[in-house]
């Protein structure tokens, strides 16, 4: 009796955390169908409007290895829970907006709870049994590709039958029963670093990404080749070589370089851009394909409803396949699931890329699409912490996350130029080429394959870190995984 509750504890802990993960994650998606009618409902320019869906982006981007590194310090649930109040705030700002500015300080808001998915996958490791330890970051991980797929519909639904304040009212009321939830059944952890917080750390590492994403995502704005532009990038390469000299040499630093230059960490972060970067790209052309009038002879003329509903399967997809990567890693390895799901995921674009002509080959190549997210995503914090102390987890799951984010950024700016320079004509305006799309997904291939690559020739073999201070039995089970 005693393990079977020990078993339904560990059940509650896994699903609320989760739950949280995917809240967050609902966030991405929250206003794409609000995008066309944000300039009017905000009365701004659309170049302005546009800053509600970058402002998401650069606080993300910032707030994830900052609470990272604050979770190993002082507590992950208690910094899990901060985030979380910082989604619930800014859901209310959104809910109670009709202006730009506070729509941009809302959804920053809402971006800075982004570190909740590394969070709740560090506390996992703390405080689940080593032998579901795989199956439960396989799902926590793959929240974010789920979160993001349901939410989709979900939102559309809403736009079109409600007021637009209650999207945010709803991502509120949702937020607030995650942090209820958290609270009643999500224990502390007791691993703790403690120490001093490297300030100079946490602002020369936002410098440096606030120059690198403002640069990606409105450069095609701006003008690749602006002054403006330019200038971010190099100050963006600046920033982060003096950052590095001074982490290399401060005692306590914000993010441990030796540790995250360690060939497997390494190798792992660098494969998850490439797939972060092919993940985002079917967000990227389905919608839009579906979108475009059937006058064009490939578009198929359908509601943002319709684009929800196409994309939600990937995400139910995801859900079942986590585990099952999980279930295939504890024999043969998390390397081998990682490659398994970036393949899947380069096979799902290739689909696409040859059928596009019809609901259900969408249907088809995004659910081949999730399949390979739920491998893919699943493995990669196994490996990671399977070379980090105990005490650097979230600060590591962090930096990971932002390595996703950067490759979906970059997918972002190269697909978004592609598709705005590759058209044809429609009457007196011009829209995307079917070869538009087509560049698009084959390229999504290509960075999936590329991680497939990298992945590669991540060690076959590891030990844990001496002063990692990891469970015999999970030093052995992530041993054993990442051995294959």
């Amino acid at each position: 009796m005693q393990t079977s509750e020990r078993s339904e504890r560990t059940n509650l802990v896994v699903a609320v955390l989760a739950a949280a993960g995917i809240s967050v994650s609902l966030m991405q998606t929250l206003v794409i169908p609000l995008i066309p009618e944000l300039p009017k409902l905000l009365h701004a320019a659309p170049s302005d409007a546009a800053w509600a869906i970058t402002a998401t982006l650069l606080a993300a981007a910032v707030a994830t290895p900052v609470v990272g590194r604050l979770g190993d310090m002082i507590g992950k649930r208690t910094m899990l829970l901060f985030s979380v109040v910082l989604m619930i705030v800014g859901s209310v700002i959104g809910a109670l907006s009709d202006s730009l500015t506070p729509m941009i300080v809302g959804r920053a808001l809402q971006g800075a709870a982004a570190g909740v998915i590394p969070l709740g996958i560090s506390l996992m490791r703390d405080t689940v049994p080593a032998e579901r330890l795989g199956s439960a970051t396989a799902l926590m991980s793959a929240s974010l590709g789920i979160g993001g797929a349901l939410g989709l519909p979900a939102a559309a639904l809403l736009a079109d039958h409600a007021d637009w304040h209650a999207l945010f009212w709803v991502s509120a009321a949702v937020g607030a029963l995650v942090g209820l939830l958290v609270l009643a059944f999500v224990p502390h952890s007791t691993v703790r670093t403690g120490g001093r917080f490297d300030y100079v750390g946490a602002v020369g590492l936002s410098a440096a990404l606030i120059s690198l994403l403002l640069a990606i995502s409105k450069g095609g704005d701006w003008g690749w080749t602006s002054g403006l532009t330019i200038g971010l990038f190099v100050v963006a390469v600046v920033v982060v070589l003096a950052w590095g000299f001074y982490e290399l040499r401060t005692t306590q630093p914000l993010v441990d370089l030796r540790t995250t230059a360690r060939r497997q960490v390494l190798l792992t972060n660098l494969a998850s851009i490439g797939i972060g970067f092919a993940m985002f790209a079917m967000s990227l052309v389905i919608p839009t394909l579906l979108q475009l009038p059937t006058a064009t002879g490939y578009g198929l003329g359908k509601s943002m409803l319709t684009v929800g509903l196409v994309m939600a399967p990937s995400g139910l997809v995801m859900l079942v396949a986590a585990p099952l990567a999980a279930r295939v890693a504890r024999v043969r390895g998390f390397k081998l699931t990682l490659i398994i799901g970036a393949v899947i995921i380069a096979a799902g674009y290739g689909f696409d890329a040859l059928f596009m002509d019809a609901i259900w080959q969408l249907v088809l190549g995004t659910c081949i699409i999730g399949a390979g997210v739920g491998f893919a995503y699943g493995s990669m914090p196994a490996l990671v912490m399977a070379a980090v102390p105990v005490s650097e987890t979230a600060a590591a799951n962090s930096l990971s996350t932002l390595m996703r984010s950067l490759g979906t950024s970059f997918a972002s700016a190269v697909g978004g130029a592609i598709i705005a320079n590759m058209t044809v004509a429609l009457g007196p305006v011009s829209v995307p080429s079917q070869n538009a799309f087509r560049v698009v997904l084959l390229l999504a291939s290509g960075a999936a394959l590329v991680g497939a690559l990298i992945a590669v020739f991540i060690p076959r073999h590891t030990r844990p870190t001496p002063d990692a201070a990891i469970p015999a039995e999970e030093a052995d089970g992530l041993e054993a995984a990442v051995a294959h």
